[in-house]
């Protein structure tokens, strides 16, 4: 695998392309305007009389139907619900799209599943960020932006286990505004992933070993196995340091985390000092 950095990349190719962005919900809007203001010629494609127009124009973009942002367009990028991208493909880009124009998306879903079968003349690229849309656009604001990899739904909104660093801007939208809040800020795919691997995840077993863990606090038994932990020299804590240290997800995480410099300047940890 290639990691590519902001010193690697020029936007001198795109600048002069006509960029259609089609839709504008969370990651619509921060892909249109994190491109404007990055130099580039963007048209949001909107269905006629969507709730979205009045957001485009008061930021300052060009909005159009969707066929007529897709007709002109370079580069057309498809920032939809997934589970409304074939129909679009179909009824709108496909039919509109020039030859040779270039297909974008923020998603794997459409094109890995054959819900989007692209036209032969078409390239396809992907841009998908590791953060919702709208962390994508504050980070750019503040002149950082976010990694582009892969994690979501069962690891990520119904289970944490793999994409670590995505866990906290996931806690940090609960933590703004509720549940709800971060449902709103993450796909519909994401969100479906939610309730649909969440109970597979947290099943009755889980919560069963929780009350074991609770009464384990509860009559003693599991402050009796750290006391006999520490006088054996605590074995068991090295030995999973150790372990926890090496794993995959540590090494892949110093170098994500290294790609974001502004974590390390508002760090609350620092080792040299407590």
């Amino acid at each position: 695998m290639n990691v590519f950095y902001d010193k690697d990349c020029d936007l001198s190719p795109i600048k002069g392309k006509q960029v259609a962005i089609l839709g504008y919900g969370s990651q619509g809007h921060a892909h249109a305007q994190n491109l404007s203001e990055s130099g580039c010629t963007v048209t949001v494609g909107l269905r006629r009389g969507g709730a979205s127009c009045n957001k485009v124009e008061a930021a300052g973009l060009k909005v159009a139907d969707v066929n007529d942002a897709v007709k002109g367009a370079d580069i057309i990028m498809i920032l939809l619900p997934d589970e409304s991208i074939a129909q679009v493909y179909s009824e709108n880009v496909a039919p509109q799209a020039k030859q040779g124009a270039t297909l974008a998306f923020a998603h794997g879903f459409n094109i890995h599943y054959g819900q989007v079968v692209p036209r032969a003349d078409l390239d396809v690229i992907m841009a998908a960020p590791k953060a919702p849309g709208h962390t994508v656009r504050s980070t750019y604001s503040q002149g950082g932006g976010v990694p582009h990899l892969f994690g979501e739904q069962a690891v990520l909104c119904g289970g944490a286990v793999e994409p670590l660093h995505e866990l906290k801007l996931i806690v940090d939208l609960i933590y703004e505004g509720g549940i709800a809040n971060m449902n709103y800020a993450i796909s519909n795919n994401a969100e479906y992933g939610e309730y649909t691997a969440g109970p597979k995840i947290v099943t009755a077993d889980t919560k069963n070993a929780m009350r074991q863990c609770l009464k384990d606090l509860q009559t003693g038994e599991y402050a009796k196995s750290l006391m006999l932990e520490n006088r054996a020299g605590a074995p068991t804590l090295i030995a999973r340091r150790r372990l926890t240290a090496e794993h995959p997800i540590e090494e892949v995480g110093a170098r994500l985390r290294a790609m974001m410099p502004w974590i390390a300047k508002n760090k609350l940890v620092d080792q040299s000092r407590n």
